[in-house]
């Protein structure tokens, strides 16, 4: 539990397809941050009363839905998916993807824009392959971002 006196701060993991939910666990423990772990089916959660598994509906966008109706200026979200990082964004949540890239106000118009145009190309069957493997390095840089979002809202009180 956080300090008496201490803001609480959430981080919401929109977790169907998360490959550092163990990373999380283990950062949000070391700084007392409650955890949602959002998902349309069960995920093996820690036993942890600071870790929340929430199952939501399997409808189109349950989990982005859920997410982005909690999380704001206090919060972190854990996401890929762009739409859902834009939506968190705006509402004044740190966004940080599984790579530990930042979404910011700067950064998600041309991530939407990005994201838009390989959609397309990939619709029209120019682009078939997916991402890049996701990395012993990516990893690293996962956990400094998380970390540093952390200890940036603790300091902002």
């Amino acid at each position: 539990m956080p300090e008496p006196g201490e803001a609480v701060i959430n981080l919401y993991i929109d977790a169907d397809a998360c490959p550092v939910k163990n990373e999380i666990y283990r950062v949000a423990e070391r700084h007392r941050v409650k955890v949602f772990v959002v998902a349309n089916s069960y995920l093996a959660v820690p036993r942890d009363p600071m870790i929340e598994r929430v199952v939501v509906s399997d409808g189109f966008d349950a989990a982005d839905d859920w997410i982005a109706e909690r999380a704001g200026r206090r919060d972190i979200v854990i996401t890929a998916d762009i739409p859902l990082a834009s939506r968190c964004v705006k509402n004044g949540a740190a966004v940080i993807g599984p790579t530990g890239k930042p979404f910011t106000e700067n950064s998600i118009g041309m991530a939407l824009a990005t994201r838009n145009l390989m959609e397309g190309l990939r619709a029209g069957g120019e682009i078939t392959g997916g991402p890049k493997p996701f990395s012993a390095r990516d990893r690293s840089t996962f956990l400094q971002a998380l970390d540093g979002a952390i200890v940036k809202l603790k300091k902002a009180g």
